[in-house]
């Protein structure tokens, strides 16, 4: 047995064995268990080693499926990091192809952040040190290369980052990792006949994203875990790549929201339904109590592609069962202070206007129309005209299958009826070009910038690296309550959301740092743009 594996089966044992003998009776023979991502041990000089490496999972019962993943074959481990205390990490790319990895959330040196330009060669090394200076919140990795981030992560490359700090070790909430503190990753998953992940950047995918009819949880089916009785902590990660969730419980017990991407709350939030859009975290609680099983499931959304079966219906994604053991019996009426927001008046403004190509548009929308029907445009009625049929991508020169997915049928040139959809999606007019960062922002000052995907029908989760902001408006909206607080995503659906930003660290032309959308195939074909902060 190798070492992984000895490991994975002692936490899964390990897991199981603390359940009373009728809890683990009531656990169904045919679910699995959800596998909680080990938090990674340091060294014996403190610093973290991260392997990028191939392996093999199951995702139907005798198939083994071919995915990547870090210290093991599919996602990785959590990192838990203290506020103020230095961090050495040591990235090794066992891949055959290369790769990066984000930081995503981190408040970071752009030499450091890990995005596009932090290229890590097949076979290379890098090591990356940092100090964070930020709250205490649940934060994550990634890959980030140029044009294949959506491949990457669709293979299983990812993380989680678990920030502390003294103010968040001081609030009474369930700590005890896997028990009632627990982690849970949603990711779809698209497979072919053979079973394994089927990705494709054909022109649907450029402008739809790409999406999956099974939904893992922790890098399995629809899994099952045995909780203490009382509250319990989920820190809920989207780690799709286009598609966005609505969560909630299969019994409608509510969910106590306490912290967002970037921290915890003023105090906690009450929701009966948390929408999230991909890349977001948020940790909620949730009370546990009596014998009585329920799931975690995700609620139908209105998101084109989105809407096919089996997410045409509220979907399972984890079954809890409450066991004998006891856990917090209550939780705090507040959190933290959260700072006063700054005055917008009179501070240096930006305009981000996010657009797709009209041809990517049309041509993007017929093909899904053609390959899943009108359903498939959730509600949307567009006339595109006669768009013709579908480009599937061919063989485009000096790229393998590894570094894209299935490349058949790419045409990068503009000819008759052809275009290049991988400069289809734009920020003011621009697909993204790594060598010529958009601005400059001056280390310290706050800015308000408005994001615009008026004129664009299209979800855009929009991300910014190197900060954590204040939402000012979200989509035309008033800002909710439970994302009131500290974020490095925010919802730009057809109107503009305004945030409030900060940039702490600096980051040069070389390793700028990136603002796009976080629906990794809008990314990939240019909803990216680059810029740099200097002192």
């Amino acid at each position: 047995m190798h070492r992984r594996d000895f490991i994975k089966w002692t936490t899964l044992m390990g897991a199981a064995t603390t359940l009373p003998g009728w809890s683990r009776l009531a656990l169904a023979a045919d679910r699995p268990v959800l596998q909680v991502p080990p938090i990674l041990k340091a060294n014996f000089d403190g610093s973290f080693t991260l392997n990028l490496q191939r392996g093999q999972s199951q995702f139907l019962p005798g198939v083994n499926t071919e995915t990547w993943g870090v210290n093991g074959s599919l996602l990785g481990p959590a990192l838990r990091i203290q506020r103020g205390e230095p961090v050495k990490v040591t990235i090794n790319n066992h891949l055959d192809v290369a790769s990066t990895v984000h930081w995503h959330g981190l408040e970071i040196p752009g030499d450091i952040d890990g995005g596009p330009q932090g290229v890590i060669a097949p076979g290379a090394s890098r090591t990356v040190q940092f100090q964070l200076d930020q709250p205490a919140s649940t934060c994550w990795f990634h890959p980030h290369p140029h044009q294949t981030s959506g491949y990457q992560v669709a293979m299983g490359l990812a993380g989680l980052v678990l920030i502390e700090d003294t103010e968040g070790n001081k609030l009474q909430l369930p700590s005890r990792w896997g028990v009632d503190d627990i982690p849970l990753i949603f990711q779809d998953k698209r497979l072919n006949d053979a079973g394994q992940i089927d990705y494709k950047m054909d022109v649907m995918t450029a402008a739809i994203g790409w999406f999956g009819d099974h939904m893992l949880t922790n890098g399995a089916v629809y899994p099952q875990h045995g909780v203490s009785r009382g509250w319990v902590r989920l820190r809920l990660l989207n780690g799709c790549n286009a598609r966005s969730l609505n969560i909630a419980t299969s019994d409608g017990r509510p969910l106590y929201v306490i912290a967002s991407d970037g921290g915890f709350l003023a105090e906690p939030v009450k929701v009966t339904e948390l929408p999230m859009l991909m890349g977001e975290r948020f940790e909620v609680l949730v009370e546990c109590q009596g014998n009585k099983p329920f799931d975690i499931v995700t609620l139908p959304v209105k998101q084109m592609g989105m809407t096919l079966a089996p997410f045409d219906q509220p979907l399972p994604m984890l079954r809890i069962q409450t066991t004998l053991t006891m856990g917090a019996e209550s939780i705090p009426d507040t959190l933290i202070n959260m700072p006063e927001l700054v005055s917008a008046d009179g501070l240096p403004t930006r305009w981000l206007q996010l657009s797709m190509d009209p041809q990517l548009d049309q041509q993007g929308m017929t093909a899904l129309m053609e390959r899943y029907g009108h359903g498939a445009m959730a509600g949307m009625s567009m006339d595109h005209g006669d768009a013709g049929k579908s480009h599937d991508m061919a063989s485009m020169p000096g790229m393998s299958h590894d570094a894209h997915g299935d490349m058949a049928g790419m045409d990068m040139q503009k000819s008759a009826g052809k275009f290049d959809f991988m400069s289809g999606n734009k920020i003011n007019g621009k697909a993204y070009d790594m060598n010529a960062p958009a601005f400059d922002v001056k280390q310290g000052q706050h800015e308000k910038w408005t994001i615009s995907g008026e004129g664009d029908m299209m979800l855009h989760p929009f991300h910014i690296h190197g900060t954590q902001f204040r939402i000012l408006s979200e989509n035309g909206q008033p800002v909710a309550a439970h994302r009131a607080g500290w974020k490095d995503i925010v919802r730009v659906e057809g109107a503009r959301s305004e945030v409030l930003v900060r940039f702490n660290h600096l980051a040069d032309k070389r390793q700028a740092y990136m603002a796009h959308c976080h629906l990794l195939e809008h990314e990939d074909t240019g909803m990216m743009l680059g810029f740099t902060v200097s002192a």
